[in-house]
């Protein structure tokens, strides 16, 4: 995976971002957890959590997204960058 620094930061992200706003609309849970670990597995560490692009808001799936994330175990958010 190759990196950049983001911004004006010392953070070094991957090239590669996953978006995350199918979760808990188009994709499961547990479907969200296999798709972080295979991008986890291959060097992403930089994932896109906001929720409204094509599809429209809803009251009964907004903040599916951070479900998932609360449900992934704490050693693989570890090598995720929090920003």
């Amino acid at each position: 995976m190759k990196y950049k620094k983001l911004g004006n930061t010392d953070l070094d992200v991957s090239l590669i971002c996953l978006g995350t706003m199918t979760w808990g609309q188009q994709n499961t849970e547990e479907e969200g957890h296999e798709q972080m670990d295979y991008a986890v597995d291959r060097g992403v560490n930089f994932f896109d959590t906001a929720e409204l692009y094509s599809i429209p808001p809803k009251a009964e799936t907004q903040g599916s997204t951070e479900t998932v994330w609360i449900g992934l175990e704490e050693e693989r958010l570890d090598s995720i960058k929090k920003i």
